[in-house]
């Protein structure tokens, strides 16, 4: 049996039918993935609305420049998503390989970034529970209550976190991706499982998106 007829699934009359609903399935799966991210939006305005100080001091206080470089980083990565559905498309197996191997690393890179930015809150006692002074913030910014920044810490460390999970699981689809692709998996007629990857990956970065401004650029510097 050829791999073209071998990737279509019993149940499906051909591949553009089992193309359209796996990408239906992606869309439907996101629309319930941006529930939860509006969810926490939607908390996030309402607090912010009652505690514009606190939340600006707590945004003036994390770390712009590893939010700016991860923004490079995934903007980068969507590029190289995109160029690897269109490599797929058109079956260049070596671009799509390239591309969806480095989309992968430039999602390691955003996660390790993360992960120094995380270190320097907690060194800069921006940890509540782990590291965090109440009086070390009257001190810096004595017009400001030290719970209420406590709390946009928490939709920080919460809004990226989750945003870090998602990003893993990416990450982790890329790299089966990648494999697939390198063994010969698909073709010009079936490369739905990369176009559905880079809908997922998108998304992701389109959080990340809402999440700079939300979190790094609310407050003046």
């Amino acid at each position: 049996m050829s791999a073209n007829h071998s990737s279509l699934a019993h149940h499906f009359a051909d591949h553009e039918q089992q193309h359209e609903v796996a990408v239906l399935g992606m869309w439907v799966f996101l629309a319930t993935e941006l529930m939860v991210f509006g969810a926490l939006f939607a908390g996030y305005a309402v607090y912010r609305a009652q505690y514009p100080a606190e939340f600006a001091a707590g945004s003036r206080a994390l770390n712009i420049w590893f939010g700016g470089i991860n923004t490079v980083v995934l903007l980068s990565s969507s590029l190289t998503m995109a160029l690897g559905v269109h490599g797929a498309q058109v079956g260049r197996r070596n671009v799509a390989v390239m591309c969806l191997a480095l989309t992968a690393l430039l999602g390691t890179a955003f996660l390790v970034i993360k992960g120094f930015e995380y270190h320097g809150d907690y060194v800069e006692h921006l940890v509540p529970g782990l590291s965090f002074s109440d009086q070390d913030w009257l001190g810096r910014e004595p017009h400001v209550h030290p719970e209420k920044v406590k709390l946009f810490l928490f939709f920080y460390y919460t809004m990226t976190g989750l945003h870090g999970v998602h990003l893993l699981i990416g990450i982790v689809f890329m790299t089966v991706l990648t494999i697939l692709a390198w063994r010969g998996r698909f073709t010009p007629q079936y490369y739905g499982p990369i176009e559905v990857g880079g809908l997922y990956w998108h998304f992701v970065d389109v959080v990340w998106l809402f999440l700079l401004p939300l979190l790094y650029l609310i407050g003046p510097r």
